[in-house]
């Protein structure tokens, strides 16, 4: 079988490369010439890991290849994906889906025998009927159908994701439609991935509403650990003793500085906007979006309170600034929302994170940047933690005692245990627990 694909970002990418991986002949196309030529040798637009090597196996195997032509990439294609973005707009947050009609009359334009076209971009609910008529009357003869088929890709875990994922969704009024999906997605049928084969606006639907649901239970258990502050308690108990119950589970009840990303911001924006389209208000989406929002700006209230309530020239050392570890993703991640604050406070910042600081320097200025955490957090008045990276989670705490100009740290992902800060003798500020006090 052979596809195309409408976009290499994220989402493009990672899907064609593993199409590949399963056989099919993948073309991704895009407009940006550089990003192009850059995929042709080996030079990835963004950070995931274990995506370059594969992305080099398949173009090697002949079966994965990059164009900045259109036509070249449906040539005898099955069926062609659009895979791009869908950034929220500034004014009221609904989606922009000028890149996905846009790619629509384009796919139209190159139409040449029957074509499965795909969304795989988020996108609000009605999108493919609409895809169905721009195609339609830009070329009345073609023969088609549409597809809704979204994604359900975690940074960073993208790879894997694809390969084992929970399920499969395919929204097409088409047999024949969901037979062509049904052949592409082969490899893990056989596997016994679940597969849900509905219309494309539940199919749409699903999308938003599991990214809701998941942005919820995150500002759930914050909101939790709010409560457990002001009692004594440990919200990590918390979680336990509920992600135990089969109907609520484990995961996603991390308390933390908020949620962030390319993903779950954007979405529950959309879906709220969606809601007020359809006269069917999302009230609790609408409520968890402006919880979030005051969570991340609490963050630094939380450091500046820390400070006894005084940044004014003092060094504070941040440790991660991608909204989740393994990415380079910094898009909506709390620290773009803390640091300024805290810089507008009079803090001097200095900052490492393993692998997105060039990504944040287009968003932060005034940000000294450092090779490791050690030289952040010499002579620094207070150390940070905003992402969990692996490598914070073994921090030498006998060595950040001695560089330190004073023992103070704010762990926003509560990845040490307080006993141990105790005896190291750390002022230890975390999220949902008792504080420590330094001896």
């Amino acid at each position: 079988m052979r596809i195309g694909v409408v976009g290499t970002g994220y989402v493009g990418l990672v899907s064609g490369t593993c199409f590949a991986e399963f056989g099919i002949n993948v073309t991704c196309v895009d407009k940006d010439t550089n990003k192009i030529d850059g995929l042709k040798r080996g030079i990835m637009p963004i950070y995931e890991p274990g995506l370059e090597s594969l992305v080099e196996k398949q173009i090697k195997s002949g079966r994965l290849s990059f164009t900045t032509d259109l036509g070249e990439a449906m040539k005898d294609a099955d069926a062609v994906f659009i895979a791009v973005g869908t950034p929220p707009k500034i004014d009221d947050g609904q989606a922009d889906m000028s890149y996905v009609y846009a790619a629509a009359k384009e796919i139209a334009q190159n139409l040449d025998g029957y074509t499965v076209i795909v969304t795989k971009s988020t996108v609000p609910v009605g999108t493919a009927r609409e895809i169905e008529k721009i195609v339609k009357a830009t070329n009345p003869d073609a023969k088609f159908d549409v597809c809704s088929n979204p994604e359900f890709l975690r940074e960073g875990a993208a790879i894997n994701d694809f390969m084992r994922p929970d399920r499969v969704v395919i929204g097409t009024d088409s047999e024949r439609a969901a037979e062509i999906m049904r052949q592409l997605y082969r490899p893990l049928y056989i596997n016994e991935t679940p597969m849900v084969v509905t219309t494309p606006e539940t199919s749409e639907i699903i999308k938003y509403a599991g990214n809701a649901f998941l942005a919820t239970k995150i500002t759930f258990i914050n909101e939790i650990a709010n409560l457990c502050e002001a009692a004594g308690a440990d919200v990590q108990q918390v979680a336990k003793g509920i992600g135990l119950d089969g109907r609520i589970g484990s995961k996603f009840l991390h308390a933390g500085p908020g949620y962030g990303g390319s993903c779950f911001p954007k979405d529950t924006m959309a879906l709220t906007q969606i809601g007020q389209k359809y006269r069917a208000p999302q009230n609790i989406i609408e409520t968890v979006v402006w919880v979030n929002a005051e969570r991340q700006r609490s963050m630094a209230e939380r450091v500046i309170d820390a400070c006894d309530g005084n940044v004014k020239d003092k060094k504070i050392a941040i440790l991660g600034v991608s909204f989740k570890p393994n990415t380079d993703d910094v898009r909506e991640s709390p620290a773009l929302v803390i640091i300024p604050l805290l810089q507008e406070a009079g803090a001097n910042i200095y900052a490492h994170d393993p692998i997105a600081m060039n990504e944040a320097k287009k968003h932060l200025d005034d940000v000294h940047w450092t090779q490791d955490a050690y030289e952040a957090a010499t002579d620094a008045d207070i150390l940070v933690i905003i992402t969990e990276w692996n490598e914070f989670r073994g921090l030498d705490i006998d060595r950040l005692g001695k560089i330190m100009k004073e023992k103070c740290i704010v762990d926003m992902r509560n990845i040490y245990k307080p006993k141990i800060m105790k005896q190291a003798g750390f002022r230890y500020i975390s999220i949902g627990r008792p504080e420590v006090k330094s001896d």
